[in-house]
């Protein structure tokens, strides 16, 4: 038994008990070959939420220090955020986002699900912000359709601050798959890139039901 198995069939009943996921559109995500999974980011939780709730293996950017931390728990974190498809990266400094774009491009190439948060950060309010056009780079540099995606009520289980997650219900809804081969070769027209981030937006807001806000969350949360 892979360890992803083994973490859906230990964690995954305890998980719907506490969460009671409802997912819609999962037979939006194409069954094999590349694809983008673009999402809104509301709280932790999510990237433990959405790898669990659908067939796939898929693959995400997080935080070096979410696999380096001491002790039991840091050993427990690791052991899950690396079993469910996490790749740890150090998101520090300028190449950061340089390194994040290559991972993703790698794993798409190998012909793997690749989730992102286009908005770079988790929301500091609710509010969906501006899309990051990293997003737009990967589709159109390795031709993966993108399936749009909505967490939907884990900002009630796990306000932004709050410790362990209470019991609720949350949704997980997928949108049907976009294609943007009619600007193939145009990955580095900065109007090109800003048109395809913003077609995803607006669809995962239309499955969110958020309030769109057209600034970068980075700068709200400095603000």
């Amino acid at each position: 038994m892979s360890r992803l198995a083994l973490i859906k069939a230990v964690l995954g009943p305890i998980m719907r008990l506490m969460f009671r996921p409802r997912v819609e559109g999962a037979e939006n995500i194409p069954g094999t070959g590349p694809v983008i999974l673009a999402g809104n980011h509301l709280t932790f939780i999510d990237s433990m939420i959405m790898p669990i709730c659908i067939q796939r293996q898929v693959f995400f950017i997080g935080k070096d220090e979410y696999v380096t931390g001491k002790g039991l728990k840091g050993r427990l974190m690791a052991w899950f955020f690396t079993g469910v498809g996490m790749i740890p990266v150090d998101r520090d400094g300028g190449r950061g986002g340089v390194a994040a774009l290559m991972t993703g491009r790698q794993v798409l190439e190998d012909g793997k699900a690749f989730s992102i948060y286009p908005e770079g950060t988790r929301s500091p309010d609710g509010r969906l912000y501006r899309g990051r056009t990293g997003i737009a780079r990967l589709t159109l540099m390795t031709g993966a359709p993108v399936v749009p995606f909505a967490m939907i009520g884990t900002d009630k289980i796990q306000p932004n601050g709050s410790g362990l997650p209470r019991p609720g219900r949350v949704t997980v809804r997928f949108g049907e798959p976009m294609e943007f081969s009619r600007y193939d070769g145009m990955d580095r027209d900065r109007y090109v890139l800003r048109a395809v981030t913003d077609s995803v937006m607006a669809e995962v807001m239309r499955l969110s039901g958020q309030e769109y806000v057209d600034i970068y969350a980075t700068k709200a949360k400095a603000a």
